[in-house]
C-alpha cells in the first residue's frame, strides 16, 4: 500500500504482504491429512493441528482441523537445498524436502509418551522457493501457534555434543522422549507444571488476528 496525493490508499497487488497472504490463503484451503502424509516431492509450508486430550492444549482443539479458522499448534517451512546456506535455492530440485520435514515432526511426536501421533493432522502447500519464508512468517503472525511462540524446541534437530551442554528445551521438558534430547545435561529452568501453566495462560489471552 502507498498513499496517493488525495490521501487514499492505493492497492499494490505485488506488495509482499499481499503475496504472502495469497500463499497463506491457499494453504488454508488445502485438505487436512494424516501426519506424516504419503510421500511426495516438493518444498513449501505446512501447518500441524492437534486434536488430543493433553490438558494444556484444550483451548486449540475446540475447532476441527478441517475448518480454516482452526488454530495450528505449529507451522513451518521446508526450503530447497541451498536456501539454508545463504543462497535462495532457486531452481534447485527440492526432492522430498517437505515430506521429510513433516516425517521428522511425526517422529518427534511419536517418541513422546505424552502425545499420540494419531491426534495430529497437517495441511501443506508446495510453494515456489522465494515465497516460502514470507508464507511461513504470515502464518506465524496470523495464528501465533503455541509451539512456535510459547514453547520452544519442537523444531530442533540433534546436533550431537554441540547441544548437550545447553538447557533442555521447554518442548522436550513437557514432552520427553526424543533420545538425543535426553542427553542434554542442563534441565529447563521451568517445571512441567510451570510450562503447562504458561501455555494455558498464553492460549487463554492471545488474540488470533
Amino acid at each position: 500500500m502507498f498513499v496517493s496525493p488525495l490521501g487514499k490508499e492505493v492497492f499494490n497487488p505485488l506488495d509482499k504482504t499481499h503475496l504472502a497472504e495469497s500463499v497463506k490463503d491457499h494453504l488454508l484451503k488445502r485438505p487436512v491429512t494424516k501426519l506424516p502424509p504419503d510421500r511426495f516431492r516438493g518444498a513449501g509450508i505446512y501447518a500441524i493441528y492437534y486434536t488430543g486430550p493433553f490438558s494444556a492444549y484444550q483451548q486449540i482443539v475446540r475447532i476441527a482441523p478441517n475448518d480454516e479458522n482452526a488454530t495450528p499448534i505449529y507451522v513451518g517451512k521446508a526450503v530447497p537445498p541451498g536456501s539454508r546456506k545463504g543462497g535462495y535455492g532457486l531452481g534447485a530440485d527440492p526432492k522430498d524436502v517437505l515430506f521429510r520435514r513433516l516425517s521428522e515432526h511425526a517422529a518427534s511426536i511419536g517418541s513422546a509418551p505424552s502425545l499420540k501421533l494419531s491426534d495430529f493432522h497437517c495441511r501443506y502447500l508446495l510453494v515456489d522457493d522465494i515465497w516460502i519464508p514470507l508464507g511461513e512468517s504470515l502464518l506465524i503472525e496470523r495464528f501465533k501457534p503455541v509451539w512456535n511462540i510459547c514453547v520452544d524446541g519442537f523444531g530442533h534437530h540433534d546436533q550431537g555434543k554441540a547441544r548437550r551442554g545447553q538447557m533442555k528445551s521447554a518442548w522436550d521438558t513437557l514432552h520427553p522422549g526424543r533420545s538425543w534430547a535426553e542427553k542434554v545435561e542442563q534441565p529447563n529452568n521451568k517445571t512441567v507444571e510451570e510450562i503447562s501453566a504458561v501455555i494455558m495462560s498464553y492460549l487463554a489471552t492471545r488474540a488470533v488476528i
